[in-house]
């Protein structure tokens, strides 16, 4: 060979990579990453309609309030309730009060007391209380101490509900349900690094010659650990893109199908919980890099 064929045979000629650019096994890993990541993301979503659900609900009940009112001696309950209602108008921090009607109220104690004891109060066989719903004012609410004493001051007999305990119960519920949720989205994510650790381990010793011979060279394990840490950064952050691009399509799928309150009242999806999807490709190439790095290291220090 002339030295000129040999100059331009150097030039034209790149070394392989050390690590091949695609293997049979990739496309496996890549969907289970893509799974992992899409349960993250439809709990990220489910976490985020739930802490809006809740935070709805009570503000719901902080500002309003229900009274039960008991009629008194020869006064009616029509009589008693509009006198209760009259008296909390009055009040500082009560933006509005009425009488709930009877039919309205029988209607609330229905699945309570069941078609024939509703029979039985419209007969007039039995009494039945009488309520008045209260919208409180959004910045500076009456409390049901000063509610209480306002009845009391006009002779009402009556009862005050602030729906302070179904507050707590939805506060508490809340609570759990965000804590859940970010159990699932932990366990999914250490599901996830356990994966990739265990694929970085067989992709090492399935190439345990390659690492020999970059050994012999002088490469350090660094070195070697890098080359895995982006080869699975890179198939995570595929797996993340596409498990976002699934999950955001069904948020929007359940926002459109649901109109203003997303697929359900329960679960209210709104258009910005897409944008917490966003990040779902960069923390799986995060996380995946950082567990195919742990695992490669850990396994050379082994054969060291």
């Amino acid at each position: 060979m002339s030295k000129e064929a040999a100059e331009a045979f150097l030039k034209a000629w790149k070394p392989g990579p050390l690590m091949p650019r695609a293997d049979v096994r990739d496309s496996s890993l890549v969907f289970v990453i893509a799974v992992l990541c899409f349960f993250a993301c439809l709990t990220a979503l489910a976490a985020l309609a739930g802490d809006r659900a809740a935070g709805g609900w009570t503000a719901q009940l902080r500002g309003s309030a229900t009274v039960l009112v008991r009629p008194k001696g020869g006064e009616s309950g029509d009589a008693a309730a509009a006198r209760a209602a009259e008296t909390l108008s009055g009040v500082k921090g009560v933006s509005e009060a009425a009488a709930l009607e009877k039919d309205k109220a029988l209607a609330l104690l229905q699945p309570w007391l069941g078609r024939e004891a509703l029979d039985a109060v419209r007969a007039g066989d039995l009494p039945i209380p009488r309520l008045v719903t209260l919208e409180l004012d959004k910045t500076s609410p009456a409390t049901a101490a000063d509610l209480e004493r306002a009845l009391k001051a006009q002779g009402v007999d009556a009862t005050v509900d602030d729906h302070s305990l179904w507050i707590k119960d939805i506060v508490r519920a809340g609570l759990w349900a965000r804590a859940a949720a970010l159990g699932l989205f932990a366990l999914t994510a250490l599901t996830a690094a356990a994966v990739i650790a265990f694929a970085a381990r067989a992709a090492l010793a399935a190439r345990r010659e390659i690492v020999e011979v970059l050994h012999v060279a002088g490469a350090e394990d660094r070195f070697i650990a890098g080359l895995l840490m982006r080869r699975f950064a890179s198939m995570a952050f595929v797996a993340g893109l596409i498990a976002a691009a699934l999950a955001a399509g069904i948020g929007a799928a359940a926002r459109l199908a649901g109109g203003e309150q997303g697929v359900t009242p329960v679960l209210p999806v709104a258009w910005i919980d897409l944008a917490a999807l966003a990040p779902c490709p960069l923390l799986a190439a995060l996380m995946a890099a950082l567990s195919a790095r742990g695992a490669a290291l850990r396994l050379l220090k082994e054969k060291a």
